[in-house]
């Protein structure tokens, strides 16, 4: 009797398994177009991609060569992304739970003319969610005036960063979780700054800094349970400014304290 019920037990699992492979094969390109869809509504914009591979039997959706256009009043965005690879729950269960618990995002390209083309209306379907983000070569550009007034282009390099929990209201969410980055800000008149953060310290070198790092304490913004996209741009801008002024001030402090050293 036991040896019976444990065939039919492998059984099923086996005709469960199957079916998962013929489903994840079925339904790749049109899980893909519901994801490419998620990203344009989000950004007002139209999304393609050229390749989608579905596993439901080890939990994986693999996006190749994801790109959103939008060209209004507003000004122009595009946004190009080599890979999207999100690991779902597997064995079947990513048909009732689609959240990633890895979202990686590698290669991609954001060029904007002005910082409101981020600010996404509220869309059909709910916010991307992922518990872990890593990004791998991202180049963010922002065009003159994106963050203010006369200021020229500004393009940011990420290397690498890692975030924690985040929910996608913008492409510039996972801020809120970050937990690993090293990036570098290309700004106007030729200055380059490199940014390394890691267990709440940022440091800075460059242009503007000179070869030894500057070091301060960074506290993350804190996102209220009732902010929208537009209010999540408002805080990681005033966010910038703020950690950017304590930088330069505390490169002041340690250039003074150099030329006094008796003081």
């Amino acid at each position: 009797m036991v040896r019976r019920v444990v065939q039919i037990v492998v059984g099923v699992l086996a005709v469960w398994l199957v079916v998962l492979v013929v489903l994840g094969f079925t339904h790749a390109a049109r899980t893909g177009r519901q994801v490419a869809d998620r990203f344009g509504d989000s950004l007002q914009g139209s999304a393609t991609f050229t390749g989608a591979d579905l596993s439901l039997v080890r939990g994986a959706l693999d996006l190749q060569d994801l790109a959103v256009r939008r060209d209004d009043v507003l000004g122009k965005l595009s946004l190009d992304v080599a890979g999207v690879s999100c690991d779902l729950p597997p064995l079947g269960l990513a048909l009732v739970d689609r959240d990633c618990s890895e979202l990686s995002i590698d290669g991609m390209r954001l060029e904007v003319s002005a910082l409101a083309l981020l600010r996404p209306r509220k869309g059909k379907r709910p916010p991307m969610r992922a518990d872990r983000v890593v990004i791998r070569d991202a180049v963010l550009g922002f065009g003159a005036s994106a963050f203010a007034p006369n200021l020229g282009r500004v393009q940011i390099r990420v290397e690498r960063a890692v975030a924690g929990p985040t929910r996608f209201r913008t492409p510039l969410s996972w801020l809120f979780a970050l937990r690993e980055l090293r990036a570098s800000f290309d700004l106007p008149a030729g200055l380059t700054v490199h940014l390394v953060y890691r267990g709440g310290m940022m440091s800075a070198a460059g242009s503007l800094f000179g070869s030894e790092p500057v070091e301060i304490p960074v506290s993350l913004p804190v996102r209220e349970a009732a902010d929208d996209g537009a209010a999540e741009l408002r805080r990681l801008v005033e966010f910038g400014k703020r950690v950017a002024e304590e930088l330069v001030a505390r490169r002041a402090q340690e250039w003074l304290r150099s030329k006094l050293p008796g003081r």
